[in-house]
């Protein structure tokens, strides 16, 4: 027996100084050695060692095509959940930066509004100027009062193009109403994030300033 284990020692040794010794339990509980990669153990962990006995790397197990995929697959979703992660920290940095605090955001809603507004009040100027033209348009329609139908063709036109300018422009002003609360929707949301990165910014402020604090009160 003696004979045996040392013989197999003096070739194990022999394929270290060679190259090196992989080694593995296999599924039956026995301990496999062997110059190369052991076909016994490619469903579980196997290791090179070093000539000197160091475990130079860790190898496998190895998989099926179908386990390889699933793997990658994971990985590919970690490494995208990573990304995520990565970009939604940068966008609340960005997001701290542009406001550090309640009225800086308060003043950019208010230019937000402001605009939608702005647009809204050329959109009821251009309503008003063109109810004054239907005001012109239903004085000359004063002589055809009796029988609107023998007014002329391009006199009605003009009034059936003012209208439908008018219905155009009360659907535009509706549109910037919605888009009013869309932008309150938005801030809102976008408020509601903020306090919370401002209370996680302060959290650690405030630990750092009752820290520095204590050794002051100890003198």
């Amino acid at each position: 027996m003696g004979g045996v284990l040392l013989a197999t020692l003096a070739a194990d040794l022999a394929r270290a100084q060679a190259g090196g010794i992989y080694t593995c339990v296999d599924r039956n509980g026995r301990r496999l050695t062997a110059d190369r990669p052991i076909p016994e153990c490619l469903d579980r962990e196997q290791r090179e060692l070093s000539p000197s006995g160091t475990v130079r790397r860790q190898i496998g197990p190895s998989l099926t095509e179908q386990e390889r995929s699933a793997q990658e697959a994971q990985q590919r979703k970690e490494a995208e959940a990573r990304a995520r992660e990565v970009e939604e920290r940068r966008r609340e940095r960005v997001l701290t930066t542009r406001y550090p605090d309640k009225a800086a955001h308060d003043v950019e809603r208010a230019a937000a509004i402001q605009m939608v507004d702005d647009v809204t009040a050329t959109a009821e100027k251009r309503i008003a100027e063109l109810k004054q033209q239907h005001k012109a348009f239903e004085v000359e329609m004063e002589f055809y009062k009796r029988d609107p139908n023998k007014a002329p063709m391009a006199l009605r036109r003009k009034i059936a193009e003012n209208e439908d300018s008018i219905a155009e422009q009360q659907r535009f002003i509706a549109g910037q109403d919605q888009e009013k609360r869309r932008v309150h929707q938005r801030f809102d949301a976008e408020l509601a994030q903020l306090r919370k990165l401002w209370e996680s910014q302060r959290l650690p402020a405030a630990a750092a300033g009752a820290a520095a604090e204590t050794p002051a009160a100890s003198r």
